[in-house]
Order: C-alpha cells, then structure tokens, then sequence
C-alpha cells in the first residue's frame, strides 16, 4: 500500500524498526558498511553483505546507506566544513529539497539519522513528487530565521524542476521569505546538482555526492534542527561504546 500521508512524520514502520534494542545492531552495521567502504569495495555489494549478516529490514538497510561513510570521505567532507560564523557577509547555496525535508521531518517527529560525517538525514521519499505539508511553512521560516541572524549576505535555493510541484514551492517560499533579509533567490534547475558543485559559495546540503565536490559545505539543517527543535526524534548511528537516542517525541 502506498505511504499517502501528509506529513513527514514517522512511517508506521519506524517504532519497531528503530527501537531502543534495535539500534546497536544498526550502529554494528555502520560500522561493518564504513569498513568496507574505506577499502573501496562497491557500494551495493557492500549493503547487500552487511545488510544480509544482521538480518535488517528494508527501512533498516536505507537508513544503513544513508548513514555510513569511509574514513577518507569523512576526513575530507570534515576540513570544507564551515561554522555557522562564516555565514557572515556570504552567499549560501541551498540544496533545497534536501534541507526542506530534513527540516520537515523534524518538524513532524519523523526519523531523523546521524551519520558518521556528522550530518543529518531524514528517510523522507519524494519519487519525483513533492507534497507540501503541514510543517512545510514552519520549516522555512525555520531556515530563514536561522539564516538571518547569522549574517547571510544572500540565499540562492535550487530545486529541481523535474519535481512536481516545484513551481507551487517556489512561489510559497518566496512568499514566506518576502520581507525577510537577506535576500533570497529561489530558482528552478535541471542540474540541481552540477549547478550547486560547481558555485564557488558556501553549499548546504547532507547530499553526500555534493559534499565530495564542493567547496565549502555548512552543516545547516543539523545545526537548525538541533538548536530550534528540542522534539526531534534524532537515532545516532555512529560508533559509539553505548547505544545513544539522542532525543524521542512523546508519542
């Protein structure tokens, strides 16, 4: 049956799947996939393997993939990072559809996963379809705000044309961010991703195929979610001695 929700919220499936006693396993396979990862053997192969030994459910295996990293993508995607103080004065690229949805499933209590590069990702399925939701307006008042206070020069945001629905978000955004400085522009883009490589400003995003390529990246939806969203269900799947939830809604 498709997932027809209206929110960002967890999927029927996250309670059992991202349990208290669920999560060692899952930190365990991080752990085993980044080890892989770090002496190159190939990507699918490698989740297939890892997933296979620990027995993990499809949600399992997705938040799995989203969460490892090899030693030297994580050493290299750390030294571009950039304090939320270098936003002064600058230009910040936005990898739109990444940030929002982040954003919103916080927003929303949905699974939030801190992977081993120190971003967070969100288990959010979009298929080539955008759904605004209830915590859509919220979230980018959110990033707005946030953005603001720390000085931002200006805010250029890409979505991908391809995605339906992206005009409607575009004209929502501008809306929001209207009488808001800095100045925000919102722009419509076949090659989201070529686009935001190859600018020379600041990027935020958690896309890790941009985090390799890019200049400077900022950690924004973390360092948004994490200070304005004391609720966020955040589940820390990075090595750790002892397991670690950092925080659960009330449900």
């Amino acid at each position: 049956m498709p997932d027809t929700r209206t929110h960002r919220g967890p999927h029927p499936k996250d309670d059992a799947c991202f349990a208290p006693e669920q999560i060692p396993t899952l930190q365990a396979a991080v752990r085993d996939l980044s080890w892989l990862h770090t002496r190159g053997y190939s990507d699918r192969a490698s989740l297939k393997l890892v997933g296979d030994r620990y027995s993990l459910r499809d949600r399992q295996r997705k938040a799995l993939q989203r969460c490892a990293a090899s030693d030297q993508d994580c050493l290299a995607r750390e030294r571009r990072k950039v304090s939320p103080a270098a936003l002064q004065g600058e230009i910040l690229v936005v990898d739109g559809y990444n940030v929002l949805l982040t954003v919103e499933a916080a927003l929303s209590t949905g699974v939030l996963l801190l992977a081993r590069d120190g971003t967070l990702r969100d288990l959010a399925a979009m298929s080539g379809h955008y759904r605004r939701v209830q915590t859509t307006r919220p979230a980018v008042r959110m990033l707005s705000e946030f953005l603001s206070h720390h000085g931002c020069a200006g805010v250029e945001w890409y979505l991908d044309r391809p995605v339906s629905n992206s005009a409607r978000l575009k004209r929502l955004i501008e809306e929001i961010v209207a009488e808001r400085s800095p100045s925000w522009v919102v722009q419509l883009t076949d090659q989201t991703d070529k686009t935001i490589i190859e600018s020379k400003a600041i990027v935020a995003t958690a896309d890790s195929a941009i985090l390799d390529r890019c200049d400077r990246w900022v950690n924004l939806a973390r360092l948004v979610v994490e200070g304005r969203i004391p609720d966020a269900w955040i589940i820390d799947l990075t090595d750790q001695d002892e397991p670690q939830q950092i925080s659960h809604a009330e449900r």
